[in-house]
């Protein structure tokens, strides 16, 4: 805390200055106040914890420690148990499922080779369908023209008949 010192001479500013100061000072200096809270908490701190600090740290640092040396390794060593275990068993799983898309390939392959011999098949009946139906509408063009050809010689025959028949 300053304290200013006074000038020589007398002046009626003065008590205002003063009392300007001490407002500024109970105001807006804080710094007693906050050193007297700093020493407080160091206080406190130091005389109600003591080394409780110290012994949750020491304990801290046996649990890791311990879980280093011990936990640690278990947990590694069960991991690598389980890891493997499961590996073999995705394996065998891969195994089937690979197998099980064999089978349904060779299926669908033979389902493919079913169809395939079965189209196969309705072509070949269809063009031997195609030729009997040629071979039929040649048979029935045979027939019909023949049939004309008799129509036609029995109605030169009429002709000739009416035609005797005509010349009354």
């Amino acid at each position: 805390e300053r304290k200013r010192e006074a000038p020589a001479a007398a002046s009626p500013i003065q008590p205002v200055i003063k009392d300007v100061g001490e407002i500024y000072s109970r105001l807006l200096d804080h710094r007693p106040v906050i050193q007297g809270e700093i020493r407080y908490f160091v206080k406190e701190f130091e005389e109600k914890r003591g080394l409780r600090e110290l012994r949750v740290l020491e304990n801290l640092k046996n649990t890791v420690f311990e879980t280093n040396e011990h936990v640690l390794p278990k947990c590694e060593q069960a991991m690598r148990g389980n890891l493997n275990e499961t590996f073999k068993r995705l394996q065998a799983a891969n195994d089937m499922i690979h197998r099980l898309q064999e089978k349904e390939y060779e299926a669908r392959k033979l389902q493919a080779d079913k169809v395939t011999a079965r189209e196969e098949k309705c072509i070949a009946h269809w063009e031997e369908f195609m030729k009997e139906q040629q071979n039929k509408r040649a048979e029935v063009d045979e027939e019909h023209r023949k049939a004309m050809e008799r129509l036609k010689e029995q109605y030169s025959e009429m002709e000739k008949e009416l035609a005797k028949y005509v010349s009354f």
